[in-house]
């Protein structure tokens, strides 16, 4: 007998978070955590509990706009070196979205490892913002090509890092979004004092920012002032603008 053939991997959309719109107008993909080099499948429970809690305010603010919100079920763990296997797994989903919803614009949500997947994969035709939260970014290396952003430009683009994460580095993601704002003005980064990689302690304004600006971004519904001063900001203040503590209230959707 010949040695059997090692099945194909593929990635998936997990199913739409709450009810799917009848009629979709608009997509989140929401880019669970990963690990810088693995070739392992992802556990059935990649998605974090703060992945999970973006999914349901998502599909809850959106309903009445059409939004469709779904996970991104990566083939790897891994990131991979130049494999790039999320980034290339994120532009998969962003064609599937196209396939099955038709033009609509997507927006790409991640979270450390997605953060990074989400930034690269920023350039696909059918994205029109991105948000990274905690991103992970490689160190600064003089010998290797910088983390690129020219695939940002005319994308509107959200980082959130707290001050305290000791997971990915918040000064990396401070200077990516530099270099991102010197080719595209829609840039905007938020720093959660003394918050760690998960977001914990400032949960509920972190998920609150995240969806001012995504329907904003997705639908042109207004944002609030300080999203737009942020974006209005030239560096660094308005890539080091603070997240204050009750963020949202007044904005609940």
């Amino acid at each position: 007998m010949g040695q059997q053939a090692t099945p194909v991997r593929t990635a998936r959309l997990g199913k739409a978070v709450g009810p799917e719109p009848t009629s979709v107008s608009g997509a989140v993909l929401l880019l669970p955590e990963g690990e810088e080099v693995s070739a392992r499948r992802p556990s059935p429970l990649q998605a974090t509990s703060l992945v999970r809690s973006l999914g349901r305010r998502f599909a809850r603010a959106g309903r009445a706009e059409g939004l469709a919100v779904h996970t991104v079920h990566y083939r790897y763990r891994g990131w991979n070196g130049s494999e790039a296997h999320l980034a290339g797994d994120t532009e998969w989903a962003a064609d599937e979205v196209v396939r099955r919803y038709g033009d609509v614009p997507v927006c790409l949500v991640g979270l450390g490892m997605g953060g990074r997947a989400a930034l690269r994969a920023g350039g696909h035709e059918a994205v029109n913002s991105v948000v990274a939260l905690a991103p992970w970014l490689p160190e600064e290396d003089v010998a290797a090509a910088a983390e690129p952003v020219k695939q940002l430009v005319g994308r509107r683009v959200l980082v959130v890092h707290g001050t305290n994460d000791e997971r990915t580095d918040p000064e990396l993601s401070f200077r990516l979004a530099a270099r991102a704002k010197k080719v595209n003005r829609d840039v905007c980064r938020f720093e959660v004092h003394s918050d760690g990689h998960g977001l914990h302690q400032h949960r509920d304004e972190v998920l609150s920012l995240a969806v001012d600006f995504v329907m904003g971004a997705l639908f042109g519904c207004s944002v609030s002032r300080p999203v737009e001063d942020a974006l209005a900001a030239p560096p660094p203040i308005g890539l080091r603008m603070p997240l204050a503590a009750g963020f949202g209230k007044s904005l609940r959707r």
